[in-house]
């Protein structure tokens, strides 16, 4: 996207990155990282629900749809709500690289409103990566996934250690997960940026 910030500029000695072995499979649905998640979680009766899937390479592909407790202005979609959605598909862009990160800078477009009852349909990828940082791109579009773009972004995720959620993280909700018998949904918990 033209127009990137500095900050959102791979260096030149970055690289593309390459999709990890274990990652999801394209097509496969990604699913939720944390039940209680605004973006991706069934916890959250007003959360977004996200729905990710795997793409080809080091893409991925989401949509949800804007329901009346995500408006700004009467009828149309809250540009916080909006910021989020593309947050949280650029987070699941992780899920690709088998990396743990946080977004460290997103710097959002608005193109034009998103009516409540909406679709949008979102794609993102991976662009670069150096060291610790991982550069990506996404857009929301209305209409399809060939629709009108409505929303774009782009973002720095810097990888961090799974310490990085346990030691920031609300003792309460860290303990609950911690404790979770499911082995897999707790290791999910702390997975991909929150």
């Amino acid at each position: 996207m033209s127009g990137r910030s500095a900050a959102l500029q791979p260096p030149s000695d970055a690289v593309t990155p390459v999709r990890h072995p274990d990652a999801p499979a394209p097509g496969e649905l990604i699913g939720s990282h944390y039940g209680e998640c605004f973006g991706c979680g069934d916890g959250q009766p007003h959360g977004l629900h996200l729905r990710v899937r795997a793409g080809e390479g080091l893409g991925i592909t989401a949509e949800f749809t804007v329901q009346p407790a995500h408006q700004g202005a009467p009828g149309l979609a809250h540009g916080g709500v909006l910021t989020t959605a593309l947050d949280e598909t650029l987070g699941s862009l992780n899920w690709l690289l088998r990396t743990v990160a946080v977004t460290g800078r997103l710097e959002t477009d608005f193109v034009r409103p998103v009516p409540v009852g909406t679709t949008l349909h979102l794609a993102a990828e991976v662009t670069a990566v150096a060291g610790r940082k991982i550069y990506s791109t996404a857009t929301g579009r209305i209409g399809g996934p060939g629709g009108p773009v409505a929303v774009r972004a782009d973002a720095l995720f810097i990888e961090v250690k799974v310490d990085h959620f346990v030691h920031h993280g609300r003792q309460e909700e860290i303990r609950v997960a911690m404790n979770d018998p499911d082995q897999v949904r707790r290791a999910r918990a702390f997975e991909v940026n929150p």
